[in-house]
């Protein structure tokens, strides 16, 4: 260990539940990804669209409101809010497998421990638009194994005017609403913990990636820009990990892992 993250890095993350990571980017990776997401949501991409979740920021048959999760291409806009599976795209799965991000895996999970993608997820809030998204932490009760890590990339620069991030450094040793699935926190709770303490906003450079614990609060306001706030966010977990709902998962790391196509 410590190839990429030094022994003083991995204390910082367990004291603060995050870590930035800088850009790990190869030359030429940030354009192709963000040229392949806008393919993606303009429906011109080659992907299997009937195995895609995508969801509108603003859906007209929803009263402007970010219309239902399901899959299949809606309409060509780059106003989609959310878009799942996109381990499915050979240039997305190339970059959840770098070998930092393996590192990391095999450090929270255990060297030579399988590891699955719980989700590879595009998250955007368009030029002035945009879901807010309420503090809350990343849980899931329908699954075996609660999945530890997440590594959020910007593919546009981040900012407080634009939408990025606000996360409250510490708030991952305990689980809030420990028996609710979403993670969501209540008016209530939001008045009594939120406000006790002071949240930072992740300003990121495009390409930039951190490091996340699933149980960091975090929450993120509307874009008041002229630019999209695009993001791929890959949640990492257990490879034991089962789904209650019967759902399969890709492995990414150890026995078995899927290998990316050569991409052109």
């Amino acid at each position: 260990m410590g190839q990429y993250i030094s022994k003083a890095q991995w204390a910082t993350y367990e004291a603060q539940g995050y870590l930035h990571l800088g850009n790990v980017m190869d030359d030429g990776e940030l354009e192709a990804l963000q040229r392949r997401i806008d393919e993606i949501m303009l429906g011109t991409a080659p992907i299997d669209y009937d195995r895609v979740m995508m969801q509108l920021d603003s859906d007209p048959e929803n009263s402007g409101k970010p219309g239902p999760q399901s899959k299949g291409h809606k309409y060509a806009t780059l106003g989609y809010r959310k878009i799942q599976n996109l381990e499915l795209d050979p240039l997305f799965l190339s970059f959840l497998q770098k070998p930092q991000f393996r590192e990391i895996c095999e450090h929270i999970y255990g060297k030579n421990t399988p590891v699955d993608c719980f989700r590879a997820m595009f998250m955007n809030k368009p030029a002035h638009d945009g879901t807010p998204l309420i503090w809350h932490q990343d849980r899931w009760t329908d699954l075996t194994l609660d999945p530890q890590i997440t590594i959020w990339t910007a593919l546009d620069p981040t900012s407080v005017e634009n939408g990025c991030v606000k996360i409250i450094p510490g708030s991952h040793h305990r689980l809030i609403n420990p028996e609710q699935g979403s993670g969501f926190l209540t008016e209530e709770h939001i008045e009594t913990i939120v406000s006790q303490y002071k949240p930072i906003d992740l300003i990121l450079e495009a390409g930039d990636s951190v490091l996340l614990h699933n149980w960091m609060l975090h929450s993120s306001d509307v874009n008041t820009t002229d630019i999209a706030r695009r993001a791929f966010s890959v949640c990492y977990m257990h490879g034991d990990t089962r789904s209650l709902r019967g759902n399969t998962f890709t492995r990414v790391f150890g026995k078995g892992a899927v290998v990316h196509e050569a991409v052109a």
